[in-house]
């Protein structure tokens, strides 16, 4: 699933990426979005203790949408415009998992499921709308539009997975093992041309969220939990410094752009 291989489905050639509001699907576009995921996880967290459940939602969904705002007036792809928005995202999106099961008592056995039927919902109306799930062709508004709402969807659906499997015997890093197991198989199906790559694409788009969901947690929650006790803060703060590490990167190196102008 690397920027050679994430194909339109429907015509297998690679789409002109010049005006394309997301980035080439490369080794970093997965190692930061694993890196969102886990920051995500523990900044939720963060601010939950800190300011309270309501008052951290509430931030929260101010900050996406002031960040998909910025997304959006943006013409093509912008390597920080586009990370801020999947960062909060992912803070939002373990937010409204977390309000389920721990304000309304939805067990994530149940959120789970729910999520997961959000989610097909979103790419039902998205491909009877659009007649492709491609990630090479967002350049609409309304593409953009039903792209955000599957990355929301799944970073909940994630969320509610990971928490399901650590909190049912596999516990933080039983799941990071369970998880690094499972992104493999869209990765290898798609190698073999079993899967196609929309599909893969997507499929392990979804396993991103509990990997690193998991991986965070397993570093920053206590012993007692099974995990290394380093705290919620410098967790944040060091995984924070890592994407801005990478994304400041990707915006001068340009690495995550194709220059092709094939159609």
């Amino acid at each position: 699933m690397t920027a050679e291989h994430t194909l339109d489905d429907r015509t297998l050639i690679p789409v002109r990426q010049l005006a394309n509001k997301v980035p080439e699907v490369t080794v970093y576009f997965w190692i930061i979005k694993v890196l969102t995921t886990g920051m995500g996880e523990t900044a939720s967290d963060l601010l939950a203790r800190t300011l309270g459940p309501i008052p951290a939602v509430a931030l929260g969904g101010l900050a996406l949408a002031a960040s998909l705002a910025i997304q959006f007036t943006r013409r093509r792809y912008v390597a920080w415009a586009y990370w801020t928005a999947v960062v909060m995202v992912s803070v939002f999106g373990t937010m409204a998992a977390d309000v389920l099961h721990v304000g309304l008592g939805v067990p994530y056995a149940v959120s789970a499921p729910a999520f997961l039927a959000v989610l097909a919902a979103v790419f039902v109306l998205w491909y009877v709308s659009e007649r492709t799930l491609s990630i090479h062709a967002i350049r609409t508004r309304r593409r953009e539009a039903f792209y955000w709402a599957a990355v929301l969807a799944t970073f909940a659906l994630g969320t509610a997975a990971g928490d399901l499997t650590a909190a049912d015997g596999f516990g933080y890093l039983g799941s990071v093992v369970l998880f690094a197991a499972a992104i493999c198989v869209p990765a290898l199906a798609h190698r073999f041309g079993v899967m196609g790559a929309v599909t893969a694409f997507w499929t392990a788009y979804v396993i991103t969220r509990p990997l690193g969901a998991s991986l965070a947690d397993w570093m920053a929650l206590g012993h007692t939990r099974g995990a290394l006790g380093l705290g919620l803060a410098p967790v944040t703060l060091a995984w924070t410094a890592a994407i801005i590490g990478f994304v400041g990167y990707l915006a001068v190196s340009q690495r995550d752009r194709r220059t092709s102008t094939a159609a």
